[in-house]
């Protein structure tokens, strides 16, 4: 089989294109979040982490991404859903790619996932919901950075239910060995305090694993989202909310501001 590679579509614009900055802009990220974790340690089998540019939202992300450090060298394959920004479609797509390459380096697809999935009737291949898509690609390099190899399922998810989403998650779900990645904002383009009061909201929907009280407003992933609320409620998983700002916080104007949240989801045994 050939090669086939999606490219980069915002190095350069949502982070840094030159790997050497790109690798010491995660590696401070990381090293602030992790000065604000506790001594609790919590291996997290799933993520909800925010995909603005960088200086916004990356020390948000941060704070989710550094949980999983102690354990880079177990996760060996990541299931990473983020919604579709340009293209509209119904369901989620795949991508015939072999490989997502970032300045980082290349990441190989497990395609063996990805062709299983052509069995739902909710999923269909979309090369063109994953060109341009940055809710997915600004995640990559956060993962190369706290995780060693690992292979890649990407999916754009569109207008879906969270049955619809949590059927996919359920099939790809695996072992301890499999991270899932949800990338999502929260608010978009309110002033400070009102992002501030609609962004706990959300917060206190997912902590509660409560969609329903989740729109479209509250957050851009509301789609992705919500499947995963229904399948973690499902499996009693527990949610820990580490990181709740918004870009007025982090390196933007008030007027204006777009809410970022990072949260954990682990197993009661964890």
């Amino acid at each position: 089989m050939s090669e086939n590679i999606r490219q980069p579509a915002v190095a350069g614009t949502f982070y840094p294109a030159d790997a050497q900055e790109l690798n010491q802009q995660i590696d401070d990220f990381l090293s602030q979040a992790a000065k604000h974790r506790s001594t609790k340690e919590i291996t997290p089998k799933a993520i909800i982490v925010p995909h603005a540019g960088y200086i916004y939202s990356g020390p948000v992300a941060a704070s989710a991404y550094c949980t999983q450090i102690p354990s880079h060298a177990r996760i060996n394959r990541v299931v990473l859903l983020g919604p579709s920004h340009r293209v509209p479609f119904t369901g989620l797509a795949t991508s015939s790619a072999t490989h997502y390459i970032t300045p980082l380096g290349p990441i190989p697809l497990d395609r063996a996932s990805l062709d299983r999935l052509n069995d739902f009737p909710q999923v269909n291949e979309n090369d063109m919901a994953h060109l341009y898509e940055h809710s997915l690609e600004v995640q990559l390099p956060f993962l190369q950075k706290v995780l060693d190899d690992f292979v890649l399922v990407p999916l754009v998810v569109g207008d879906a239910d969270s049955q619809s989403v949590a059927e996919v998650l359920e099939q790809l779900w695996g072992d301890e060995h499999t991270l899932i990645v949800i990338s999502s904002d929260l608010s978009h383009y309110h002033d400070y305090s009102t992002a501030k009061e609609m962004d706990q909201a959300t917060s206190h929907a997912i902590e509660t694993l409560n969609p329903s009280a989740i729109q479209y407003g509250d957050a851009c992933g509301r789609n992705p989202i919500n499947g995963l609320l229904l399948l973690a409620k499902q499996k009693n998983m527990q949610i820990e909310t580490v990181d709740l700002r918004n870009s007025g916080d982090t390196a933007g104007p008030r007027d204006q501001v777009v809410g970022y949240g990072a949260y954990l989801f682990y197993s009661h045994h964890a």
